[in-house]
């Protein structure tokens, strides 16, 4: 499954990179996210509650950043594991480009997935898939975005 999407978020780049390395910011972001610890500056370990049709699970998984591109570029690879429900692997890449005060933020991302969630077909998981990335980046947008007065 791949996931494409830009997003304009109105901040600058700098503030979009920090955020996205931000703990706590991606905590209240991540659909579903009941607990993100940042091991190092490249290593996350999440565990998140999702519901994919009539599959409810609760995933522990670690996320590996690649920096090299920063902060106009990075990408990510992580794997969880939701127990009887399946597991799950994938990554992406994300890059940040300034316009005018704003960033636009651009995203592929491709995922496999296993077990009991795997028999529910494609059209369901790339749906949910969708519209989690979509909740995700609305709320990031708005955690972000400067606050007027």
């Amino acid at each position: 499954m791949e996931l494409n999407d830009e997003i304009i978020i109105d901040a600058p780049m700098i503030r979009v990179y920090e955020a996205l390395n931000d703990p706590d910011i991606l905590q209240q972001c991540i659909p579903g996210c009941e607990e993100l610890i940042k091991h190092s500056d490249t290593e996350l370990e999440a565990r998140v509650v999702l519901k994919i049709g009539p599959v409810k699970a609760r995933f522990s998984g670690n996320v590996v950043l690649d920096t090299s591109g920063a902060p106009s570029a990075f990408s990510l690879t992580g794997q969880g594991n939701g127990g009887a429900a399946g597991h799950a692997k994938g990554g992406a890449d994300v890059t940040l480009e300034e316009v005018d005060g704003k960033t636009v933020l651009t995203y592929t991302a491709k995922a496999e997935i296993g077990g009991k969630l795997a028999q529910l077909g494609g059209r369901l998981i790339q749906s949910t898939a969708k519209k989690l990335a979509a909740k995700f980046f609305k709320k990031f947008a708005d955690v972000v975005a400067p606050v007027e007065a």
